[in-house]
């Protein structure tokens, strides 16, 4: 269609990569159209309505507001998600995290040691997109999800309705290992926490540093420190064998890989790559005596 085609042009100059996909995506939803439907539909008239409706989403994006908030939503794995700037919009590289922790999982589960059902604790939930991946996907009898964001955890529990999933996934308010038991053992902890530093906020894109929840990205100081104490805590929560997941970020691995190997409960840890080849996973089993 001419208004989109006009539209990406538009978004181009101001600076949005992808600028023809995203203006096609834009029209799209204010049609209540796929965009596959979009280009069958081509010759398709607009209302008056529309195009003003149009025009305001395209506004909103070359304020550098995401695509997936205008949108409100995003597909992960094999999930629809509602997003907004409540929670962080989830990443290709978290769908890593989520296979391998689930890789693992089936490996568990089919040797025998987790003949019982395996439990997991997502800590830092967002919006959901891990904790509700492991109960749809996954061998999971159980699945909790934890955050210090009250207001994300209004956003999953919307997510796991959506899903049919709110009988499978129990949420809990409450910071790190505060939302925790005291004794409370789980076959996984996994979590996706603020790895950031300040410093580098402004090698952010716009659309992450001004948009997206801060308390989700940022990290104290070099960015390593709820890593740290997830990393210290995780084996007095996790059952013999128990696996710690972690996604981290840029530069990181080796720091944290030390500080797991220091802390003397984990086995040898394994580090994994996103599709563009960094680091961005860590796995580590705790000991039988952990």
């Amino acid at each position: 269609m001419a208004i989109a085609r006009a539209a990406a042009d538009y978004m181009a100059e101001r600076g949005i990569e992808n600028a023809r996909l995203e203006a096609e995506l834009l029209l799209a939803s204010v049609l209540g159209l796929t965009r596959l439907e979009l280009y069958l539909h081509h010759d398709r008239p607009l209302v008056e309505a529309e195009k003003e409706e149009f025009r305001r989403l395209v506004r909103r994006r070359v304020k550098r507001e995401p695509l997936q908030y205008i949108l409100g939503e995003v597909q992960f794995r094999e999930l629809r998600l509602h997003v907004d700037p409540r929670v962080l919009i989830p990443r290709p590289e978290t769908e890593v995290l989520v296979g391998e922790v689930l890789a693992w999982a089936d490996r568990r589960s089919g040797s025998g040691a987790g003949a019982a059902g395996l439990t997991a604790v997502d800590i830092g939930t967002g919006s959901g997109a891990i904790a509700l991946s492991l109960a749809k996907e996954g061998p999971f009898v159980r699945v909790v999800a934890t955050d210090v964001s009250a207001d994300a955890l209004e956003v999953a529990r919307e997510n796991a309705e959506g899903n049919g999933l709110a009988d499978r996934v129990e949420f809990r308010h409450g910071s790190l290992w505060d939302a925790v038991e005291e004794g409370e053992r789980f076959d996984v902890i996994v979590s996706n926490p603020p790895y950031v530093a300040e410093t580098e906020r402004g090698a952010l894109q716009p659309e992450v540093a001004e948009w997206e929840p801060p308390e989700a990205l940022f990290a104290p100081g070099d960015g390593l420190s709820v890593l740290a104490a997830l990393v210290d805590g995780a084996p007095e929560h996790l059952r013999p064998g128990g696996l710690l997941a972690l996604e981290i970020g840029l530069g990181q691995a080796q720091r944290v890989v030390e500080r797991i190997e220091s802390r003397g409960a984990y086995g040898t840890s394994r580090v994994v790559k996103d599709l563009a080849g960094r680091d961005r996973v860590i796995l580590a089993e705790v000991g039988p005596l952990a």
